[in-house]
């Protein structure tokens, strides 16, 4: 069962998210790269509510991280946990005159992700 669909928004939203998907992946056994190490039935049962599986037996959260600038998503990558993430998690932009533009594309994202997952789960990232 696909139960979460995680967003960050800004510089402290993607700061705190990062220190949270560090926890969640702890929790479920999952380490820097993506892949599941973890020793519990459990663990293994509920790792779709916040993850999505993906070739090679990795996993990636089903997030999305969003900033008006590169620089946080920049940060967050190069974090201990960036690898887990896939690049189209990652939505920004700049400059003030392409703010409505900005986030009518956030929108339209996180609606399509959240519409596949309910629809076609086999098709959710």
């Amino acid at each position: 069962m696909r139960e979460i669909v995680h967003l960050q928004a800004g510089q402290c939203g993607n700061q705190i998210g990062a220190k949270f998907w560090e926890v969640i992946s702890d929790e479920h056994g999952i380490d820097p790269t993506g892949t599941y190490h973890g020793d519990s039935d459990l663990q293994l049962d509920r790792i779709n509510v916040y993850y999505n599986e993906a070739s090679g037996g990795k996993y990636v959260p089903r997030a999305v991280l969003v900033d008006l600038e590169p620089g946080t998503m920049d940060s967050v990558r190069s974090g201990p946990f960036g690898q887990v993430f896939r690049p189209d998690n990652f939505v920004f932009g700049k400059l003030h005159y392409i703010m409505s533009k900005f986030l009518n594309y956030v929108a339209l994202w996180l609606l399509s992700s959240v519409w596949i997952c309910l629809c076609r789960p086999e098709r959710c990232w």
